[in-house]
């Protein structure tokens, strides 16, 4: 299977930008204003896998401030997970904001979405805190040191 991987710092070409639409609405339901809230983030970072031209993975994020990343959306398609991709995903990201200067990335999850929860404790990600979100759904905030 030849995946490639690629990254964008800004919005990527139509194609690729609705391929990550239609991949997260099959995630996670819906991709609502999904356009509109990456258009509106500072120091937007992206990273794609691709299996010829169609995305099958992404993960999306943005700068908190000068030191510190937010790891924001990401996810694989289904019939390509178990493949190390939403790993290689996080550790291409993570190569990328240690060259930017970036000290620490903080993401969220939820306990429903165990795999990434897995995923980031096993990748060096500590968990910080706990909030409840406005849908009164448990938020888990991990932090890694790059």
């Amino acid at each position: 299977m030849n995946i490639t991987y690629k990254y964008y710092d800004s919005i990527p070409d139509q194609k690729i930008l609705e391929d990550i639409v239609l991949l997260h609405k099959s995630i996670f339901g819906h991709s609502d204003h999904l356009i509109s809230q990456m258009e509106s983030k500072t120091n937007l970072l992206i990273t794609i896998a691709l299996q010829n031209t169609k995305v099958i993975g992404y993960k999306i994020g943005y700068a908190l401030d000068h030191d510190k990343f937010y790891s924001w959306l990401g996810g694989v398609d289904d019939k390509y997970r178990n493949l190390g991709i939403a790993s290689h995903l996080m550790e291409m990201q993570h190569e990328m904001l240690r060259d930017k200067g970036y000290r620490a990335v903080q993401t969220k999850t939820k306990n429903k979405w165990r795999n990434m929860l897995i995923l980031n404790i096993k990748n060096g990600f500590d968990v910080i805190g706990t909030y409840t979100d406005d849908q009164g759904e448990p938020k888990i905030i991990l932090e890694k040191k790059l």
